[in-house]
């Protein structure tokens, strides 16, 4: 008997233990953070554009290598998708109450030639690099529970997927939702466990440059850009879709310990970088 007892001690004993030194992994501060709303694309840092797969209208006869291109005469209007703003939103959203505020949505214009798995891309650029800036990938806070986004259908049996990646470089793909609806919808996705957002050790110096003080522990993730596809039984001479307010619910909680402060990126840089030894 005395035996048992000393064994179901020693279970507890193990279990507290265990709670005490995973604890920090169980509490968290879940915030909903906006990471475009579409809606002033003056004021926004990023410029948002597009590009197609192969038999988008226009594609094709755009292809600089084509010898014959310069003697096309083709315009603008002739080249697909077309992507714009508009004074637009979800009413579930904001319903009327638009007093001083300037909202919009991204929309897209899309015509292919062909019936398939078609894409267009959605991805967004920095403003101030200008015309020939490369796509950029936007740094979400915390350790992200769902991406979140409204979106305007027009019953066609098309979907929409989120780019993320993580911090080894790997490209995840996120199922936001089937655009087989009427009019606007909030589609929510979760991101899998399986995705990496949590430090297992202590930050490097190396990294320090690229970290505020509130990143120590949080492995950022960075979204690439949206990718709507077609399927193989659906029209695709003619459609649109309209976005509006991306956003995150993510957990941002950080933990604090004996000897947190000597991972601040100031405190690293300070005591190292300048040490010269």
């Amino acid at each position: 008997m005395k035996h048992r007892s000393f064994g179901v001690f020693c279970l507890l004993f193990m279990a507290l233990t265990t709670l005490a030194v995973f604890g920090d992994d169980f509490t968290v501060n879940l915030e909903s953070k906006v990471l475009e709303n579409f809606d002033n694309a003056e004021n926004s840092l990023y410029v948002w554009r597009k590009e197609a797969s192969r038999y988008a209208v226009g594609k094709d006869e755009a292809d600089k290598d084509n010898p014959s291109f310069a003697n096309m005469g083709l315009e603008d209007g002739d080249f697909f998708p077309k992507l714009n703003f508009f004074e637009i939103w979800p009413m579930a959203l904001f319903r009327n109450n638009r007093e001083n505020l300037e909202l919009r949505s991204l929309g897209i214009w899309g015509k292919f030639k062909r019936m398939g798995y078609n894409w267009i891309d959605i991805y967004p650029t920095l403003k101030s690099e200008g015309e020939d800036a490369k796509p950029y990938e936007i740094p979400i806070p915390g350790r992200v529970r769902y991406l979140d986004m409204w979106v305007w259908g027009s019953n066609l049996n098309f979907y929409v997927e989120a780019y993320i990646r993580d911090e080894q470089g790997v490209i995840h793909t996120i199922y936001l939702g089937n655009l087989g609806y009427q009019g606007w919808k909030n589609l929510r996705a979760m991101v899998p466990t399986s995705i990496p957002q949590r430090r297992r050790i202590i930050l490097d110096p190396s990294a320090a440059s690229t970290l505020s003080t509130t990143d120590k522990n949080s492995i950022y993730l960075k979204f690439v850009k949206f990718r709507v596809w077609t399927t193989p039984r659906e029209a695709v001479g003619n459609f649109y879709v309209y976005f509006d307010q991306f956003k995150v619910l993510t957990d941002t909680f950080e933990s604090i310990y004996d000897g947190d402060e000597m991972t601040d990126p100031d405190w690293i840089r300070e005591n190292w970088e300048t040490s010269g030894n």
